[in-house]
């Protein structure tokens, strides 16, 4: 009966990219790996201490989170995005934001008459959360040229992975007043919302989107990349209590609940600002070194303009650029994981050390 679910689900695309990491992995000053965007600096002293703090957990945490995480992320809404009149329910935390794309369709009751739609180019567990609700699924350019009938969810992704696309305050607002005069409910996957470089994003919980209501929209948020937090699988939702009401009764059967240690540091992270401005910074740094180096190397750079990614190519097949860097030594993803559209670019992830893109920059 597994392979009945597995058989649903495409190949596992970070699989393909194995024979170019051990080509990579055989450069004599070793690989720098900028294909997965996973956090490589340390976790904050604040966030680490209120961990260990909350050490001592041996009881069940609960799926809503304490009071004082409720807060934190209510207080963090309204400071950081501009949300007004955010209350505990309009808040649920959740075991990391894969999980919650994942197996939201499934979660919402979407099934094979529903449609499911996402970006021509995104992250591909869009695709598989619609897949493990057998539901159906599209990619748009403009979701408000979609059409609406059976169309259950919108999955919005601003910045975007891999792209790093940031859409407008007044984009975010048509689409939202569309979505709202079909029935169709919005998911905003806002988790590089903290990673602005040529833009500043803006949420669909801010009120000149929302205008003033959170009905038929949710935003997602995720500690992974701001606080380098990827290993402690801390996020949450924020939006309709009419959608997460439902979702935290359905997760409290499931035990979906994160651990009360995580829920200490989330607190922790939510309530300092000083450490994010410290990784921007970091972050800022090695994106300046990557794009010059590039640029220089005879890469266009696209959009890019946010997140922790540039969205490179030499008009030439991903996977030839792919094997090119490998021989340099240098991994990165090619664009064809994110969808067809993305055949001829590459994503080049800023999450190395600053010792390893200096490397980076020295083979370019």
């Amino acid at each position: 009966m597994s392979s009945a679910v597995s058989d649903r689900l495409p190949t596992f695309p970070w699989d393909k990219l194995e024979p170019y990491k051990k080509t990579a992995a055989a450069h004599p000053d070793g690989i720098v790996d900028l294909s997965v965007g996973t956090p490589v600096d340390p976790v904050p002293d604040l966030i680490q201490k209120a961990l260990i703090d909350a050490a001592d957990s041996p009881g069940y945490p609960t799926v809503w989170g304490t009071p004082a995480l409720r807060d934190a992320i209510t207080g963090w809404l309204e400071r950081r995005l501009g949300a007004r009149e955010v209350t505990h329910r309009h808040v649920l935390p959740i075991v990391g934001s894969k999980e919650l794309v994942a197996w939201l369709p499934t979660q919402l009751g979407l099934g094979p008459d529903d449609r499911v739609a996402f970006p021509r180019l995104a992250y591909p567990t869009y695709e598989v959360g619609a897949r493990l609700a057998r539901a159906q699924y599209e990619v748009y350019d403009d979701p408000t040229t979609l059409d609406p009938t059976n169309l259950r969810l919108l999955w919005l992704n601003s910045p975007s992975n891999p792209t790093g696309r940031v859409l407008s305050k007044a984009e975010l607002t048509r689409i939202v007043a569309w979505a709202r005069r079909h029935g169709v409910l919005v998911l905003s996957d806002e988790c590089y919302l903290e990673l602005g470089w040529e833009a500043d994003p803006v949420s669909v919980l801010h009120p000149d989107v929302n205008g003033g209501s959170y009905e038929g929209v949710v935003a997602v948020h995720s500690l992974s990349k701001r606080s380098n937090l990827a290993g402690y699988r801390a996020a949450f939702l924020a939006g309709d209590p009419a959608v997460l009401g439902p979702l935290l009764e359905i997760r409290k059967h499931g035990g979906m609940m994160t651990s009360a240690p995580t829920q200490a540091a989330v607190v922790a992270a939510l309530g300092d600002d000083v450490h994010v401005r410290e990784q921007r910074e970091r972050y800022a740094a090695r994106r300046t070194l990557l794009r010059e180096a590039l640029l220089s190397h005879g890469f266009r750079i696209e959009h890019s303009e946010a997140s922790l990614y540039l969205w490179a190519t030499r008009d030439e097949s991903c996977w030839a650029t792919v094997a090119d860097l490998a021989a340099r030594g240098i991994l990165v993803a090619p664009g064809d994981f994110y969808g067809e559209a993305g055949e001829r670019f590459v994503r080049v992830a800023l999450t190395a050390t600053d010792e390893r893109v200096r490397a980076a920059v020295e083979r370019l």
